[in-house]
């Protein structure tokens, strides 16, 4: 079956209301509700990929649905070894500005050592927790994507040459640019409301 991904924008004082161990089962226990409805196959998905919840909790955080992932995690990590070959043949500016973007999201950085988890949101032990950020860490990135953002578009002939296959999972610098947008709109979001960033593997 592969690792999944479910990516969420979460109220922080809501959520850090409680203990830290008991931060994620509050937060799967709202997302698993009967009253907002987020996990059915027929969950609802609003503009630009977002589900809100409609119950009790409904202020409290958001469910973003990537395009054309299915959930997978896949995407991400192929995007991170797209990333890996394409690097090292663009400006110094771009690639501090990509690789600060997606070692803080996803890719496991140029030394394999990056880490996605802000461990005062759920501990050293939060189980299935793939990406934690802090409002603050959110801010860092979101600055981060605006400054890249603009100027995606000098990836286009390095990735063509570099890292483009076939076919597959991110296979062009279009799905490429379009990943990191999404990431981009989820950012961009969570630092307007100042909130966290979490993507938890169930």
């Amino acid at each position: 079956m592969g690792l999944d991904i479910t990516v969420l924008i979460v109220d922080r004082p809501w959520l850090t209301r409680v203990p830290t161990r008991e931060r994620l089962p509050r937060l799967r226990s709202a997302w698993y509700a009967d009253e907002p409805g987020l996990w059915g196959h027929d969950a609802p998905t609003g503009a630009e990929g977002w589900a809100w919840p409609q119950g009790p909790n409904g202020s409290r955080f958001a469910v973003y649905e990537f395009r054309n992932t299915l959930g997978s995690f896949k995407a991400h990590f192929w995007a991170g070894l797209r990333w890996e070959r394409v690097r090292g043949h663009l400006d110094a500016e771009l690639r501090a500005d990509l690789d600060t973007l997606l070692s803080g999201l996803f890719w496991d950085g140029p030394d394999g050592a990056a880490e996605h988890t802000d461990t005062a949101l759920f501990g050293e032990d939060g189980h299935g927790v793939l990406l934690a950020r802090s409002p603050a860490g959110v801010r860092e990135l979101a600055a981060t994507w605006d400054r890249a953002h603009p100027h995606l578009d000098r990836m286009r002939e390095p990735f063509a040459e570099h890292a483009a296959v076939p076919d597959g999972w991110v296979c062009d610098v279009d799905a490429f640019v379009d990943l990191l947008t999404q990431w981009g709109h989820v950012l961009t979001e969570a630092a307007r409301r100042g909130w966290c960033l979490v993507g938890l593997s169930e």
